[in-house]
């Protein structure tokens, strides 16, 4: 067993932490480790500590990496794990995404205890959910529902779903995988359908560029793949300037060499709808996410968003 001592530093959630663990077991194996060769260290967040307003209100992605972040910089931690979704477009000064596991199960849940799927819902049902992409692709299908700001972990949201506080709520389908609550889910939401969050499913190692042990560490359980339909769907949401502020959807894949993109771009009220596709060569993997986007903002023109 070699003698490394590797910080991974995250969040304290219960999801963090199984992603986080995900992480030392990976690079443990990886390498021929001593299991006491990489350690977690918890670090709170303020998306952690602000529960009572939607994320949309209190500052966007940056609330769940930012204090992180600095722990990586100040040179306390040797690596990030984030949940890709929660990762800003632009990352500050010195750090990079040095590495991404392989995507899980990018899809939603929806999770119900009365009532099948989304269009089994009754009219003027309550769906709960704090992010503004699923209020916007909910309401582009159902408009008749009532959608409410529903903070908290996963554990959290299913205890108001108990009390009967909402009819239905999602959850990312990785999430609950990765805490083995798959079973709860009532329904799968198909791709088409809810696109996923861009980096959904994604597990992304934040490290600091210029610290060459770090990639050389994580290197090897590096998805190539992952990495490259993440540069797609994050160049689109940076060109589109997305945060929790905006509805924006995207998701990519590579099927037999080609790579494959689905963009959306809603209306907070999911009135107005604008998609793209774009299929071609991963080597153009940003490229082509810039340009969905640029078609995207060339709708917006005729149907402002």
């Amino acid at each position: 067993m070699r003698e490394v001592c590797f910080r991974i530093g995250t969040r304290g959630s219960a999801l963090a932490l199984a992603q986080a663990n995900q992480v030392a077991r990976a690079l443990v194996q990886a390498h021929g480790l001593a299991a006491n060769a990489v350690t977690i260290s918890i670090i709170k967040t303020m998306g952690d500590e602000v529960l009572d307003r939607p994320l949309s209100e209190v500052g966007g992605k940056g609330l769940f990496t930012k204090e992180i972040e600095e722990a990586l910089l100040a040179g306390e931690i040797d690596v990030a794990v984030h949940s890709m979704k929660d990762m800003e477009t632009r990352l500050p000064a010195g750090l990079e995404i040095g590495a991404v596991l392989s995507r899980e199960d990018p899809r939603d849940a929806f999770i119900s205890l009365l009532h099948a799927n989304l269009r089994a819902l009754p009219q003027g049902a309550v769906i709960g959910t704090s992010s503004l992409r699923r209020r916007s692709q909910v309401l582009n299908i159902r408009p008749d529902l009532q959608i409410v700001d529903f903070r908290g972990n996963v554990q959290t949201r299913l205890r108001k779903l108990e009390e009967g506080k909402v009819d239905a709520t999602f959850l990312a389908v990785a999430g609950l995988k990765r805490l083995s609550l798959e079973n709860i889910a009532t329904a799968l939401m198909p791709i088409d359908e809810m696109i996923p969050a861009v980096g959904q499913g994604a597990i992304g190692l934040e490290i600091r560029s210029d610290d060459q042990f770090a990639a050389g560490l994580i290197a090897p359980i590096n998805d190539a793949s992952a990495k490259v339909t993440l540069s797609a769907e994050r160049a689109f949401l940076a060109r589109l300037d997305g945060s929790c502020r905006t509805s924006i959807a995207g998701y990519a894949t590579i099927d037999r060499g080609v790579l494959k993109f689905l963009g959306q771009l809603l209306s907070p009220d999911g009135m107005t709808s604008h998609r793209v596709r774009k299929s071609g060569n991963p080597q153009d993997a940003k490229r082509m996410g810039k340009e969905a986007a640029d078609y995207i903002l060339s709708l917006t023109q005729a149907r402002p968003i």
